[in-house]
């Protein structure tokens, strides 16, 4: 599977919804979307930067790494 991305869990786990995270980071919500729904091929930095000042997190939080099992 690879890097996962947890924004959906750490969302819920804060109350807040898309439309207020958008706003807080100043991204789209079509973005925030294809993050939270482990679409993303990629993240910049400054969007993890922004994701975690916003949702008072640490960058672990938002991505972990889950070995395939076809790997072992």
């Amino acid at each position: 599977m690879g890097i996962i991305i947890n924004l959906d869990v750490v969302m819920a786990q804060r109350k807040i919804g898309l439309t207020e995270l958008s706003k807080q980071v100043d991204m789209t919500m079509a973005n925030l979307s294809i993050l939270k729904n482990n679409k993303a091929k990629a993240i910049r930095f400054s969007t993890l930067e922004a994701l975690c000042q916003a949702l008072n997190c640490q960058p672990g939080d938002l991505i972990s790494f889950v070995e395939d099992s076809d790997s072992q």
